[in-house]
């Protein structure tokens, strides 16, 4: 039943666009979906089992468009350093609007949000892989350079900075990393 489960859940995010998970219920989920409430227990069965398929499907989401940024960057003639800070551009970004992706990225919950899946490790190193594989493997670019201007870029998340520089912060960070690879393996 996917399309049951797709309707579900985009009637789940728009619930919690208005009002704390906490007073999201089940039934107004069902009802807004068009399904009934033993089919949204069947594909999820509990609340939490809702919210962290909604987790799940953001988080994933955003993965995703991390990684097309850093995929587009490197169709436009983008090396390892740019198309990760396209990424970085992206992650900051997302971040900033969706509340549930900035959670998912800094571990910090509150009761407006469902439960997380993921540890923000976890979501880090799914998030590193996607784009070390976007640019050619660990042959091409270590994976430590991408980690490190990711971390970088969740710094921007936590403390955000007064003017837009952090694509360009990102690609000098990752651009040192990536020269200094030649001298020494980290």
């Amino acid at each position: 039943m996917p399309a049951a489960r797709e309707s579900l859940l985009s009637a789940a995010q728009a619930a919690l666009t208005h009002r704390p998970w906490a007073t999201v219920r089940m039934v107004d989920v069902a009802a807004v979906a068009g399904v009934s409430r033993q089919t949204l227990y069947n594909e999820f069965s509990s609340k939490e089992g809702l919210g962290a398929a909604l987790v799940e499907r953001r988080t994933e989401a955003f993965v995703r468009g991390a990684a097309t940024a850093a995929a587009t960057a490197r169709r436009a003639g983008g090396d390892p350093a740019v198309c990760c800070a396209s990424a970085a551009g992206w992650l900051v970004y997302r971040a900033k609007e969706e509340p549930l992706v900035r959670a998912a990225l800094t571990g910090s919950w509150d009761a407006r949000l469902p439960l997380p899946g993921d540890s923000p490790e976890l979501l880090l190193r799914r998030l590193c892989e996607r784009l070390v594989a976007v640019l050619g493997g660990p042959e091409q670019v270590p994976p430590r350079a991408v980690e490190t201007g990711l971390r970088l870029a969740l710094s921007y998340v936590v403390a955000p900075p007064a003017e837009p520089e952090v694509p360009a912060r990102v690609a000098d960070t990752v651009t040192a990393l990536l020269r200094r690879r030649t001298t020494s393996p980290y």
